[in-house]
């Protein structure tokens, strides 16, 4: 005898399919913000009626398609993470988001992150999904001798620091940025991070 599923299970599973469409449908890539629903049902095979119904507006679909593409991004950067120090995973970070691949998700990232400045409620899941970097990032610095408050402002500061430099990219390209990343973890390096219980900065 099969399992009865409730309404809301079987929705869910109909909103996995229908975001497993649209990854595929755009690959690396988020539609334009000035794409309408039914020119990206009409690319992902589906009508738009039914993007309506599971992701409620364009920017619901945008930031459900981001959370999903940013997962499946960083479980590769976790692999890396497993293997490297706090360094190389900054490093690793920069480079995966500044490919150039990379460009349309990124000015796709900072559109969305714009519309849930002015309404959070409506892109809770999105927002919750920001802190995975930072977390890992923590781990690793507590892994390297901080204590987890401290570790965790250093992951905190490091991530909105690169974000803004990728905000500054995507905006007025100027090629500066790997030196600036280098200057962040120069800084981790030379004592701007607070000091451990031995008194030597990690």
């Amino acid at each position: 005898m099969g399992v009865i599923l409730s309404s809301k299970e079987r929705k869910g599973d109909a909103r996995e399919r229908l975001l497993a469409r649209l990854l595929d449908a755009f690959d690396e890539d988020l539609p334009a913000p000035e794409v309408s629903l039914r020119e990206i049902a009409a690319r992902a095979g589906t009508n738009h009626a039914h993007l309506r119904y599971h992701f409620g507006s364009l920017p619901g679909v945008l930031a459900a398609m981001l959370k999903a593409q940013r997962t499946r991004d960083n479980e590769v950067l976790f692999e890396t993470a497993q293997q490297g120090t706090f360094d190389d995973f900054v490093v690793a970070i920069w480079r995966a988001y500044t490919s150039p691949e990379q460009l349309s998700r990124v000015r796709g990232f900072f559109h969305v992150v714009g519309l849930a400045a002015y309404g959070p409620e409506d892109f809770r899941e999105f927002i919750d999904s920001l802190d995975d970097l930072t977390k890992m990032l923590a781990s690793l610095a507590e892994r390297e001798g901080l204590e987890a408050e401290e570790a965790l402002t250093l992951a905190t500061v490091t991530i909105a620091a690169m974000r803004g430099l990728l905000l500054q990219e995507v905006l007025t390209p100027a090629g500066h940025s790997e030196a600036a990343v280098a200057l962040i973890l120069r800084m981790h390096k030379g004592g701007s991070v607070p000091r451990t219980r031995t008194g030597q900065v990690q």
